[in-house]
């Protein structure tokens, strides 16, 4: 009898794990899961409590009703050492939990991150009288829809909670954890102002690391629809991504949310990292260790800034009204349809101001409900080109309109996973003031960015459209290959507003190393921001 699978954190099969099974009248039965990691036992029908232990994974207790309409999944979390904040984003003066999976003792800090991480405070060593007694739990099932529930299993008292209260400061901060044998984990927390302090915001793409957080083996890119039957034995063998030549990650009919509540693995920052430093890993490239060198540099050239959460301009807490400048940067690709046409508004009817100095972004609308879930509208396509989309500029455009309306650019494919210096088209703008550049010129040849190096016009990079506002103005275009560097660009609204594009995942990656990149990007919000 098939009674259910075995898997980790990833939804990976688990093999040899030793499940014991006690029925209502206290007898036990003892089987052990198979390479797929499935289970079987012949069992009467009723209610078990059910005991998993393996080595290297916490022991957990499960409940099941046999017999099973389809199979259980059991799931497992490994030793190590994860963490993060709940909630995620805050104001400044409110409070957040830290929820931290730990098999050791650990000691935590709390941190800034501008120009140079300034510490903030000591959280103190954390332990528990009992064995293993931080080590966190996993609910059975798809946790990527539900979130993980660290601190609940356990934690009956608000004493066992641990809490923290967010600095007065607007920024980004990172939780450090450390334990005596030396393992390390930094997880971010956004800290928004109580009230406005600054005339200029930034968001932080907070919707965008949930979306790429494969965290309990779903992201928007792996398994976006929903998790399969079985767990993985072997990626290549098994993932359609890998099997199926003509599958492009999306094509589904329909896509289960994503919880905000996992830990952001591909956000930790090493404790010895500088912001000069390469940005090293397949996703830092593109989240917040990104964006760090977008804030430190903001603050390395004293200009002032109040930092939101994306979910703080969706849910209504950062007032546009109150700001002359907003920064969206690095990969902003998720948005939902009420931030879009908020910033619309304010940029075409209010005088607004918006510098997008990213790539790819605005390319996917996403709906957030109060539970802190998103669900991904990624539409039953073929490909990101526009033949793909019902040629229609990004999936974005098939349920609202081309983001290129907005903010002048569009992604395309070309030049992706490429990185290039941009060549200056028109050296007589403002914009170039100071640079010393003149149409033709080179600049952007300096990139922290290691995933794709080369130069600031990269990763993924976005062009003008059909769709994109008639009074355009190209400034610069990125030299990357088969004409797919990215367009930047800047034009004005009727009521005032204005916006400035660089079109290049990359772009941030060189501002704390490449003079004549920071200089136009100072250009730009000095006299936005006069």
């Amino acid at each position: 009898m098939l009674l259910g699978y075995v898997s980790d954190e990833r939804y990976v099969a688990l093999a040899d794990v030793c499940i014991e099974f006690i029925g209502a009248s206290g007898r036990s039965y003892e089987t052990r899961s198979r390479a797929s990691g499935a289970v079987h036992l012949e069992l009467p029908a009723g209610r078990y409590r059910v005991i998993l232990q393996k080595p290297g994974y916490g022991a957990k207790f499960s409940d099941i009703e046999l017999p099973v309409t389809q199979p259980h999944q059991f799931r497992l979390l490994s030793d190590g050492l994860l963490g993060y904040a709940w909630p995620k984003w805050v104001r400044a003066n409110e409070e957040s939990e830290f929820r931290v999976h730990s098999v050791e003792q650990f000691h935590l800090e709390l941190w800034r991150y501008g120009w140079q991480p300034e510490f903030v405070r000591n959280l103190g060593w954390h332990d528990e009288h009992g064995p293993r007694a931080m080590m966190q739990i996993t609910p059975d099932g798809d946790y990527t829809q539900i979130g993980v529930q660290w601190n609940k299993v356990g934690y009956s008292s608000d004493t066992h909670r641990q809490y923290v209260r967010a600095p007065e400061k607007s920024g980004l901060y990172y939780f450090r954890a450390n334990t005596n044998s030396g393992t390390r984990f930094s997880f971010p927390w956004i800290v928004a102002p109580a009230q406005p302090t600054a005339k200029l915001a930034v968001l932080a793409s907070n919707i965008t690391w949930n979306a790429y957080n494969p965290f309990g083996g779903r992201s928007n890119y792996i398994h976006a629809d929903q998790l399969p039957s079985t767990p993985t034995v072997n990626s290549r063998y098994e993932l359609p991504r890998y099997q199926d030549p003509e599958h492009g990650t999306w094509g589904y009919g329909h896509y289960a949310p994503l919880s905000f509540e996992r830990p952001e693995l591909n956000n930790h920052i090493d404790f010895d990292e500088a912001i000069t430093d390469p940005i090293e890993g397949r996703h830092a490239c593109h989240l917040a260790p990104a964006e760090w060198r977008l804030l430190g540099w903001l603050e390395r050239e004293h200009i002032e800034y109040d930092y939101y959460a994306e979910t703080q301009f969706d849910d209504g807490t950062l007032d546009l009204s109150a700001y002359k400048v907003l920064v969206t940067a690095v990969h902003p690709e998720y948005w939902t349809r009420r931030m879009y046409d908020a910033l619309k508004r304010w940029v075409f009817e209010q005088g607004g101001k918006l510098l997008y100095l990213g790539g790819n972004g605005l390319n996917c609308e996403v709906e957030i409900d109060t539970q802190a879930v998103m669900t991904c509208h990624n539409g039953s396509i073929e490909s990101l080109w526009a033949s793909g989309m019902g040629n229609r500029d990004s999936r974005f455009a098939m349920r609202h309109e081309s983001e290129a309306n907005l903010l002048g650019v569009v992604f395309t494919p070309t030049g992706a996973m490429t990185g290039a210096p941009y060549r200056v088209v028109d050296g007589q703008h403002w914009v170039f003031d100071g640079t010393g550049l003149a149409t033709g010129d080179i600049f952007g040849e300096h990139s922290l960015h290691r995933r794709c190096p080369g130069g600031a016009s990269g990763h993924e990079t976005d062009k003008i459209s059909p769709s994109s506002p008639k009074n355009v103005h190209r400034l610069a275009k990125g030299m990357n290959i088969d004409d797919g560097g990215a367009d930047m660009v800047i034009f004005d609204t009727p009521s005032g507003g204005g916006v400035f594009s660089v079109g290049s995942i990359n772009y941030c990656a060189s501002l704390p190393i490449d003079p004549h990149v920071s200089q136009l990007t100072k250009n730009v919000l000095n006299r936005w921001l006069e």
